[in-house]
């Protein structure tokens, strides 16, 4: 059998599209969704993905600031930024571009941003609520993954699902979701020994650890869905993902691609995000209004 792509360019477009419509909704009621992106240094990837970023809210119809500082800016100075975005009535979510150079704490930094405008999901208050399924702000790629799943119907409740990789931004809170919704999980790492045992029983893998050609054709079971969260260079150039996707894709009953399967969503779920959190302050001051009147 060959697989289904899953089209993650595809489907970031369909809901871009009816965000559109609720960004020219929020207009009407006098608001326009704004995205704020901190950026410390001049790494050339992080330069790329803010660019993405700032193209993709234009697209939809956002407002987006980039603030750019050298890779020497204190942490001091960074921090006090975040003070003034989360004051900014104009800004609805705040998303601080990682890697952060080293003298800079990302645990501090991440925690600085209140939670309503934490539109990447990486505050404690917004991990947290994971665990009980409430999370208003659920990590962007995770949430890509989840919506890919069911865009293509894929089915999670009570499937064998497999998580490779433990991160705070993938790893953890992709097992979380999974968990939610009746999936059966197992959270492996790079190190795991003998993965094969845990993978090759799994009706969805997701692979996320950044270790190009990790899941080979013989470590799946025929008709699994994989999902490949890896975004690995190659010293050619070429952009892998964790999987040998030539040969999965030739037992596998659903593969994303790399680039384009789970990339484009996080930039879609980004936006969800930062439309949510505007729409949550338009009916706030809709609710205050009726209050007082």
């Amino acid at each position: 059998m060959t697989a289904t792509i899953i089209d993650g360019r595809a489907v970031s477009e369909i809901m871009r599209k009816k965000m559109r419509s609720r960004v020219e909704s929020l207009g009407l009621r006098g608001l326009r969704p704004g995205l704020a992106v901190v950026l410390v240094g001049d790494d050339a990837a992080s330069q790329i993905y803010v660019r993405n970023k700032a193209k993709a809210c234009e697209n939809v119809g956002m407002h987006s600031e980039v603030f750019r500082y050298p890779a020497e800016t204190s942490e001091a100075d960074v921090l006090q930024k975040i003070a003034e975005l989360n004051e900014d009535p104009r800004i609805h979510g705040i998303l601080v571009q990682l890697p952060l150079p080293a003298h800079v704490d990302n645990g501090k930094v991440l925690e600085a941003i209140v939670p309503h405008k934490d539109v990447d999901g990486f505050h404690k208050q917004n991990v947290g609520a994971l665990v009980t399924g409430e999370s208003n702000f659920p990590p962007c790629t995770p949430q890509g993954v989840m919506t890919l799943l069911d865009h293509y119907e894929v089915a999670i409740e009570g499937s064998n699902a497999v998580v490779i990789g433990r991160s705070n931004i993938v790893g953890k809170p992709m097992a979380l979701m999974l968990l939610a919704r009746s999936a059966t999980v197992t959270v492996c790492t790079s190190k795991t020994r003998n993965l094969s045992q845990f993978t090759e029983i799994a009706d969805i893998v997701v692979a996320a650890v950044g270790k190009p050609g990790l899941l080979t054709a013989d470590m799946i079971k025929e008709g699994a869905a994989v999902i490949d969260v890896g975004m690995n260079r190659l010293p050619n150039g070429k952009l892998v993902g964790d999987v040998a996707f030539d040969e999965v894709k030739e037992k596998a009953g659903y593969i994303t691609p790399v680039p384009g399967g789970v990339g484009p969503m996080t930039i879609t779920m980004l936006l969800a995000n930062t439309l949510k959190a505007s729409e949550m302050v338009a009916d706030g001051e809709q609710a205050a209004r009726r209050a007082t009147a």
